[in-house]
């Protein structure tokens, strides 16, 4: 094990960020007992093993038949007859090495679910619920029960009489300027208005560096209410001191106790029920009753409802009128009991994906004690996804019986579900896959489970240009360590051919954007029946969103943050396309705050990204330029003389060595002396020459001081090699100027000291011909201003220098660095880390530790397994309705949720925009027609002729 605190982070680096290193320790003490190896509990103990805990022990006694293949990614048909959980064992340990696997094939017993601190059942019966769940509730073993009918889920979650949560959301806590506090009762503090405080009412904050009211400094947590997004009031401030300035607001969790009720107890309990989609909860509610009368119709008829058998489902229907003689439903969702009934014998791996990622978030929580446990019921359908016919009909047959007979294949599960006819279709499908990262793998598996392409007329294309690191293997579970520094499309191809040989699949490792259209052609696109989206990024999506509409093809699209997923469907000629209502992702630091301005730790890491890249890529590859491009000087000139001059010089000095004047290291002294001066520009000389020009003391012109707000006065640092901080970045920085330059380094800080001592860094006086530029404006006007004469003398001099046949001789060429977070030897995030928090300390802004900083400057996306299979669970329930061709808008669901709080919304997708051209209505998927005429038989129009035409009184949205 490495990196942080016996965490091995280069496999758990984005799973770090969702539940933190406190909260992965208390996971890596944790043993899980998960009974029932079909798809449900398959899916559980994979995310469960992916997760780090100490370890897992998977109990089924059952043997493999041909419908457990319809969801049982690890089972294959050599399988068939043998115990289920034996032969998923060897598959499941791969997962993740750290994490002890083992395998239960005897009937459960207590002695069994004593030895372990959470204990979770799937395909099991009420009576076994009932008698294991009142035995973990009695011997605090959090108790979680998960089981899937057809399209329908269900959860349950028992932690016991008294269950602290640390964290109850996982969101690091909020930390705000304050502009004033006003002295009142309440007292009311106004935040800044450069971003929202994203407090919620009864949120506790403390107060720091506050001027003039400093009561509020030594106050304890207290207790807040929101009143807009940029203020909040607290206790009453009306004798305290008057506001001066300054101050910051950082919000305090505090740990959270539930009470849950055990299982038997709960059954009675409507209240405890979540509701996950508001406009089902009458058949949620419902399905609290069904699923207990399916339990009864299971121990009297010792099988399951038989499929589309009316009879088996008036009888389930009964049971539940009964149930509900005592529950006092007002309304029973009669058609979804006997949809239930008429299901009942299927088994989908998209629903197990989705119930199973949100089952093993449970058993995180329980084991991590971070995030909101579920409370304590949960219900799931997508009833939706039968034909639309039946969903007006309320659940009648259309279909003949034998079609959903079983045939001993291993679509046997689906086809009880949706028909054998249905299951051909599939087959035949002709799909997109771009992306096989974390959502792409779980897409994959799932496909090959469905069988879509995997007829003599299907195919699936998936595409993907990046190669497999070992950070992936905490969630592309597809991958195995022998993966690492393979592509990722031919790795998963690969893999999913084992689940399911009949897979007919084609990798590429094409980026997806305008140079790969040659390959993805109209040819290419007309020939398809649809495309999933498994990107990571705004753009790739726009884009790809955008080839769907001109070739008019449907599209699956999901992501994932941390515990936060969302989905969406995009149908030809039915719902708006992606790009259609994508808000703008420019969320850039202003220019001017990064450069004098800072006053979050994300502003000192992005700086000190920008540093890094300019110091130790930029020149080096300007550098580079210079030495095979004749052209490189003119044309750098006519970039601007300011733009000029700041690129030729660093280019110059970069090619000569001290005794001419440059910087260009010829031993590792010289990359010492350049890092420790650079020390001495960045920390003490730019903030000397910034307060010369902007004195602590000044006032605006209203009289108010400069220095307020979100303008934080910085003060300049001194160097002191005993400084643990001052010489990390000294190693780190001359280290990596060593590293352009080809100069051998070292870690031995001791040398290093010895060699600071014999540094000469230059003495430095403020100059007041310097102006400081106070907005992004103004920096802009100063890179496009004339040069003046000493600036145009230098830029005459710098190009005689670099047309010197001598000096290109004897130059030699750089070596630049690419940024690289997740190699801790590089001395990458080592400077990011030392660059970032010296600059927070010159302007006293909190400091971040490493994983914190690699976050952010690394640009990382938390993520966990749990969220990414719950995602490509939802995308493949969308897919059954796109296969089958639904038609209406209401049979479609958008859906975005936070598994860490359990928060859901589910909603139809909205409707492609409408507007009128030349007198005709049509949406963004038509071909437009002007003056009666198609366009392909008119002259090209441009953008303006076509806006010229629209009639905006008409229109509902142009998009953006």
């Amino acid at each position: 094990m490495s990196g942080v605190d016996g965490i091995d982070e280069g496999f758990y680096s984005r799973q770090l960020y969702v539940l933190g290193c406190d909260g992965m320790r208390r996971m890596g003490t944790a043993s899980v007992l998960i009974a029932g190896m079909r798809g449900l509990g398959v899916e559980i103990a994979k995310n469960v093993i992916l997760s780090g805990v100490k370890s897992v022990t998977v109990q089924d006694e059952g043997l493999t038949d041909w419908a457990d293949l319809s969801s049982q990614f690890f089972l294959r048909e050599s399988h068939l007859g043998q115990n289920r959980a034996s032969c998923s064992l060897q598959q499941l340990c791969l997962l993740n090495l750290r994490v002890q696997v083992s395998a239960h094939t005897a009937p459960l017993a207590e002695e069994l679910l004593r030895q372990f601190q959470v204990v979770v059942l799937t395909d099991s019966s009420l009576d076994d619920q009932k008698r294991f769940g009142d035995l973990c509730h009695q011997n605090g073993i959090k108790f979680i029960v998960a089981d899937t009918k057809g399209l329908c889920g269900q959860l349950f979650c028992d932690f016991g009489e008294e269950f602290e949560v640390l964290d109850r959301d996982g969101e690091p806590p909020a930390s705000i300027l304050i502009q004033r506090v006003l002295k009142d009762d309440p007292g009311v503090v106004i935040c800044i208005d450069d971003e929202r405080h994203k407090l919620s009412n009864s949120s506790k904050v403390c107060f720091s560096e506050v001027q003039g009211m400093t009561e509020l400094n030594s106050l304890g947590p207290v207790e807040i209410k929101v009143r807009g997004p940029h203020s909040f009031s607290i206790c009453d401030t009306s004798n305290f001191s008057e506001y001066e300035i300054g101050g910051r607001v950082t919000e305090v969790k505090e740990p959270l106790v539930l009470n849950f009720k055990p299982l038997s107890e709960a059954l009675l309990d409507h209240e405890d029920l979540t509701q996950s989609d508001f406009g089902k909860a009458a058949r949620h509610q419902t399905l609290h009753l069904a699923f207990q009368a399916l339990h009864d119709f299971v121990g009297k008829n010792q099988r399951l409802p038989l499929l589309r058998c009316q009879s088996d489902a008036d009888a389930l229907l009964d049971a539940v009128k009964e149930l509900n003689a005592t529950a006092q439903l007002q309304e029973l969702d009669e058609a979804a009991v006997r949809k239930l009934s008429f299901t009942a014998r299927g088994d989908l791996a998209p629903v197990n994906a989705f119930i199973g990622g949100l089952a093993a978030q449970e058993v995180i929580k329980a084991c991590s004690r971070k995030l909101t446990p579920l409370r304590q019921w949960f219900y799931f359908d997508a009833l939706e996804c039968l034909p639309e016919e039946e969903e007006e009909e309320e659940g009648a047959v259309t279909l003949p019986e034998t079609d959903f007979s079983e045939n001993g294949t291993r679509y046997d599960g689906q086809i009880a579900v949706f028909g054998s006819s249905f299951q051909e279709k599939l087959k035949r499908q002709k799909y997109f896959l771009v992306g096989a990262g974390a959502i792409g793998c779980e897409l994959l598996k799932n496909f090959a489970l469905m069988g879509l392409g995997a007829g003599e007329k299907g195919h699936i294309t998936v595409t993907d240009m990046d190669y497999i690191e070992k950070s992936n293997l905490n969630r592309q579970f597809l991958f195995r360590s022998q993966d690492i520094g393979q592509p990722k499309s031919e790795c998963a191809a690969k893999a999913v051919r084992e689940m399911n040989a009949a897979m007919n699949i084609t990798a590429h490792q094409n980026r997806l954007d305008a140079d790969s259209e040659a390959v993805y052609n109209s040819d290419f696109y007309m020939g398809l029946d649809g495309v999933a989206a498994a990107l990571d990024n705004v753009e790739a999506r726009v884009y790809l969103d955008g080839r769907c509409v001109e070739h008019k093809r449907p599209m699956l699209e999901g992501g994932t943050q941390g515990s936060r997923g969302h989905t969406l469907v995009v149908v030809p000629h039915l719902t708006e396309s992606y790009g259609t209502g994508t808000p703008s992702s420019d969320g850039a630091i202003p220019l001017c705050t990064l450069k004098n301005f800072p006053h979050r730790i994300e502003h000192t890491l992005q700086w000190a990204r920008d540093q890094f890249e300019g110091l130790f890529k930029q020149t080096a590859e300007n550098v580079n330029l210079f030495l095979r491009d004749p052209e490189f000087v003119e044309r750098t000139l006519g970039h601007g003389d300011v733009e000029a001059l700041e690129v030729l010089e660093e280019v110059w000095s970069s090619l000569e060595d001290k005794n001419a004047g440059g910087q260009r290291p010829v031993s590792w002294e010289d990359c010492v002396a350049w890092a420790r001066c650079r020390w001495e520009t960045l920390y003490n000389n730019d903030i000397r020459q910034l307060l010369h020009c902007l004195p602590a003391d000044k006032v605006n012109d209203n009289g108010l001081p400069f220095w307020s707000g979100s303008k934080r006065c910085p003060h300049p640092l001194t160097f002191d090699p005993s400084c643990a901080m001052h010489m990390d970045y000294v190693v780190a920085a001359a280290n990596l100027c060593g590293q352009i330059f080809r100069v051998k380094g070292t870690t031995d800080r001791a040398s290093v000291r010895n060699v600071l001592q014999d540094v000469h860094v230059p003495p430095f006086t403020p100059k007041s011909s310097v102006k400081i530029q106070l907005t992004d404006q103004e920096l802009d006007a100063e890179r496009k201003r004339e040069s003046g004469d000493p600036e145009k003398a230098r830029l005459e001099e710098l190009k005689k220098k670099l047309a010197s046949a001598s000096l290109k001789d004897s130059a030699k060429q750089m070596w630049p660095i690419d940024f690289e977070k997740d190699d801790d030897g590089n001395f990458h995030m080592d400077y990011i880390v030392a660059a970032s928090n010296l600059r927070a300390e010159n302007y006293d802004i909190p400091a971040a530790d490493r994983l914190q900083s690699k976050r952010i400057a690394g640009r990382i996306i938390p993520a966990i397994a749990t969220t990414t299979a719950a995602v490509a669970g939802l995308m493949c329930l969308e897919l059954y309705k796109l296969v089958q061709g639904h038609k209406k808008i209401g049979s479609y669901r958008t859906a975005y949720f936070v598994l860490g709080t359990q928060y859901f919304v589910w909603c139809k997708p909205h409707q492609a925009l409408r507007f009128q051209v030349a007198g005709r209505e049509y949406t963004q998927w038509d071909d437009f027609h002007v003056d009666g005429r198609h366009d392909s038989g008119q002259q090209e129009m441009t953008l303006e002729d076509l806006f010229s035409h629209i009639k905006p009184s008409n229109c509902l949205s142009l998009g953006q």
